[in-house]
């Protein structure tokens, strides 16, 4: 019996150094993002059509020529109000211009300004909001800013600041970040002042860590889903107020194409030929929404706790 024991059963070896070993599933934050993110079908297809459509709006204008400043038709009757067809995709428009060009040409122009805005939007306010989180002298300042700030619309603002440093597409950057950087900045602070007095953040401060390190390695990583999702409300938003101030014809002025151009010139068209307003109207709703779901739902990808 004794040897047939034996033969069952051996040994095992002693490994100090495989004993301390945790034998865990291997974790990846932004691959986990990734799977979170595909995991939704319907946010997948609607990315499919934001990438398609933004990608589109930034390719066709170099192609296109078309140039807000010239009507190469004015003369030829034949060629204005032309119905949608293969020649012409969404038909021509007052003067002979194809509608399909003058959308696509707004629509990149209305993209850039608020891709633009939100990237200087969100840097500026980040990284002053970070830092006024954490230091009480800043703090009794800027508050002071933010009081200002916010008691003033920004609407009026950006109004009266276009008419008087004058349309354009640098002036209108200026008017849509002098002061929109700093409701980041003051949302950033919130965030970072729920987060700062944790028993971990203490403990490294009682270890001697700076303050730049605490802010960029111990509270910033954590709030990467607060950012996504302001950065989701922040981009459409900013595509409205451009929309918006174009229309009134402000903005970018009258020599270079935007969306809300193009819809401020095509409403007195709405009897004859509503499909001159609605097409552009229906571009910027397509991009804005598209933009908002996509961007919602990479927040929620962004949050460790809706990971499996």
């Amino acid at each position: 019996m004794e040897e047939k024991d034996k033969e069952l059963f051996s040994f095992a070896d002693f490994d100090e150094y495989k004993s301390e070993h945790i034998n865990a599933p291997r974790y990846s934050y932004w691959k986990s993002v990734w799977k979170t993110f595909i995991s939704d079908k319907f946010t997948v297809a609607v990315a499919i059509i934001l990438i398609f459509v933004v990608g589109f709006a930034l390719i066709q204008p170099s192609f296109s020529g078309y140039d807000p400043m010239v009507a190469p038709n004015i003369n030829n009757a034949a060629m204005k109000f032309l119905s949608p067809s293969k020649e012409h995709i969404f038909g021509t428009d007052n003067i002979g211009n194809s509608v399909f060009d003058a959308v696509w040409a707004g629509a990149k122009n209305s993209i850039l300004v608020s891709f633009i805005c939100t990237a200087i939007n969100m840097v500026l306010g980040i990284v002053v909001g970070a830092i006024w989180g954490f230091s009480k002298k800043l703090d009794k300042y800027m508050i002071e800013v933010y009081n200002v700030v916010s008691n003033v619309p920004f609407l009026l603002l950006a109004i009266i600041l276009s008419y008087v440093i004058g349309a354009g597409f640098k002036p209108l950057i200026f008017t849509m970040t002098v002061t929109d950087w700093v409701f980041v900045a003051y949302f950033i602070r919130t965030q970072v002042m729920i987060i700062r007095d944790r028993e971990y953040n203490l403990a490294s401060k009682c270890l001697g860590t700076s303050t730049w390190t605490m802010i960029t390695k111990n509270i910033l990583p954590y709030l990467i889903s607060v950012i996504m999702t302001y950065v989701s409300r922040e981009i459409p938003s900013l595509i409205s107020y451009e929309v918006f101030l174009s229309y009134m014809g402000l903005g970018l002025g009258s020599s270079i194409a935007s969306l809300g151009k193009i819809i401020s010139q095509y409403t007195s068209f709405m009897n004859g030929y509503p499909h001159l307003f609605w097409i552009p109207v229906s571009v910027m709703a397509i991009i804005s929404i598209s933009l908002y779901i996509v961007g919602q739902k990479l927040a929620d990808a962004a949050d460790p706790r809706t990971h499996r």
